[in-house]
């Protein structure tokens, strides 16, 4: 019996080890088809026949409460993504635009922005307003908060947000030469103990390819969570967008290494939905990122291309697709707040 044969009936039998997992994210493009098939077939079994698909639009805004800026100026990021934010950036302008986007029929916001030197995301003063907006309203509001001590994690949880949209990285590399951070791996581990303490809903963020584009401790990430007691109900996987400057280091990864690590997770949280997040590559990879993503297991993907959803009811007629107008993160219980209206999704053709 050959390694990759030995390997997938490990896999099967649910008796691999981490360094099974090791060796499956080293498994070339070729030999990977029957472990998708496996994760395709958990996914199924757990989820039924079903892909949810999230957009956002005008009713699931993305807010910076920093407006453009950013103590770290990170190497993949740079400040680029606050710069598509809507930028709300005083306690009183947050709670005033939140009460008008509801009375507007607004389901929900993602409450981010740049982070300080410390790697927190400068929430605290904000806190007050998104109390107030839980108590008056049905928002469903989604917190981006970087590394976070426990006088905010405490605040939070008083202020019962819905969501912590948590990005994990167990990579020193990553911290030091990508984040630009002063911290490392017991920070992140310290904040998720203080998340949980205060039990809110950790959502795990992981970006495939962080570390110059290349699979490096992604996996070290999903250990951590498996051993640290989340178990998360829904992980999101993103994918690095390499910096558009004439001298980088960076590539993009490969759709098949995006995949690879979906399975993996797939296979270690069988019980768990996986979301394809927006913060992945465009451009010509854009829908074979998605074909993969959707060959290892996700059950949820946020703003995929038509032609992807048209290529995926092909491929499997009896498939079930779900809309909702929000971002990926959001729990199943908030799924009939979110639905999707037909005027949302003009795009899609959906009848």
């Amino acid at each position: 019996m050959n390694s990759h044969s030995s390997l997938l009936k490990k896999f099967i039998s649910k008796t691999q080890s981490w360094s099974d997992y090791y060796e499956f994210l080293n498994l070339s493009e070729e030999e990977l088809e029957d472990f998708f098939k496996l994760a395709r077939e958990l996914t199924i079994q757990n989820f039924r026949n079903i892909i949810k698909a999230y957009i956002p639009n005008k009713k699931f805004p993305a807010l910076s409460i920093t407006g453009n800026e950013c103590a770290l100026n990170c190497e993949h990021c740079n400040k680029k993504y606050l710069k598509g934010m809507k930028h709300i950036q005083n306690s009183k302008a947050l709670k005033d635009f939140l009460l008008t986007h509801y009375k507007g029929g607004g389901v929900g916001a993602l409450i981010s922005g740049g982070c300080d030197s410390n790697g927190s995301v400068p929430l605290f003063d904000f806190i007050g307003s998104i109390k107030e907006i839980k108590e008056k309203t049905s928002l469903i509001i989604n917190v981006h908060t970087g590394l976070l001590n426990e006088t905010t994690a405490r605040a939070l949880a008083e202020a019962k947000v819905d969501i912590i949209s948590f990005d994990i990285t167990m990579d020193e590399k990553v911290i030091r030469e990508i984040y630009h951070l002063d911290k490392n791996l017991d920070d992140y581990r310290n904040s998720i103990e203080l998340l949980k303490k205060y039990k809110l809903n950790i959502v795990p963020h992981i970006c495939v390819g962080l570390y110059y584009g290349k699979l490096n401790k992604e996996l070290d990430s999903l250990k951590f969570i498996k051993e640290s007691g989340i178990k998360p109900s829904l992980i999101v996987v993103i994918a690095l967008i390499p910096p558009k400057v004439i001298e980088s280091n960076f590539k993009e990864p490969k759709p098949s290494e995006i995949a690879k690590f979906i399975a993996a997770v797939r296979f270690l949280f069988p019980k768990a939905e996986i979301s394809l997040g927006c913060m992945r590559p465009k451009g010509g990879k854009k829908i074979e990122i998605e074909k993969y993503a959707l060959n290892a297991g996700i059950t949820r993907i946020e703003i995929p291309s038509k032609k992807t959803l048209k290529w995926l009811r092909k491929m499997n007629p009896e498939i079930e697709i779900k809309f909702f107008s929000s971002c990926c993160a959001i729990p199943r219980e908030f799924e009939d707040l979110a639905k999707a209206e037909e005027s949302d999704l003009k795009i899609y053709n959906i009848k």
